[in-house]
């Protein structure tokens, strides 16, 4: 599939109707998204016919990119079931298998099959403190192969710094900057649309007999 084939069939999914600032709710836009899971899969093998989980799946927005690219199958985790169920609606729209577990994510316990690689645009922290490093922890705990994760680069060697010291990534590299457009969504929004400078990272953990050593 073409970059601007899954742009397109990304930018029709339907997205929040009401969404939750608590949650820090902002829908993943199709041009980050697909540029961000093509990557994924043409510069580096993560996701045809991998096990692909996204975490902190709002609408299904990056899960669904990773069926389109054909990954062997994708799970979707969010907390928030009116999300969930917008996500499958997608799913059902775009006639992709995709499967659904509403948790928090900061006291999940995975012990369904081994996940290859987790792609997330997890909350960046500003309405709860460490939100984005409690989605980034987790996800280095169950992926096997990569973790794909969007990050305010202001961040940038905060996040590094503890995913080499505490979340036992064997590697965290910078892919790219990127802009992510916030619409005006919620009350306080004073302007239509704000671009916020982000990094899309790839961190790759340990092997487990690394982990041991």
């Amino acid at each position: 599939m073409k970059l601007k084939q899954l742009e397109g069939l990304l930018g029709s999914l339907e997205q929040f109707s009401s969404p939750k600032i608590e949650l820090e709710q902002y829908p993943t836009g199709a041009h980050i998204a697909s540029r961000m899971l093509y990557t994924a899969d043409n510069s580096f093998e993560d996701v045809n016919s991998k096990v692909v989980a996204d975490f902190g799946c709002g609408c299904g927005t990056l899960g669904l990119a990773a069926g389109l690219l054909g990954a062997g199958s994708v799970i979707g985790l969010d907390i928030d079931a009116e999300s969930l169920e917008i996500a499958s609606a997608n799913a059902d729209e775009l006639e992709l298998d995709m499967d659904f577990i509403q948790c928090d994510i900061r006291n999940f316990k995975w012990r369904g099959q081994v996940v290859e690689t987790v792609v997330m645009n997890p909350p960046f922290g500003t309405r709860r403190k460490g939100a984005d490093m409690e989605f980034l922890s987790a996800a280095m705990k169950v992926a096997s192969q990569a973790v794909y994760s969007l990050h305010k680069t202001a961040t940038r060697e905060h996040v590094k710094r503890a995913a080499l010291r505490d979340y036992n990534a064997r590697t965290a590299e910078v892919i790219c900057e990127l802009r992510y457009d916030v619409p005006q969504l919620y009350k306080f929004h004073k302007k239509k649309e704000v671009d916020i400078a982000v990094d899309l990272w790839r961190l790759v953990p340990q092997r487990k007999q690394e982990r041991s050593l």
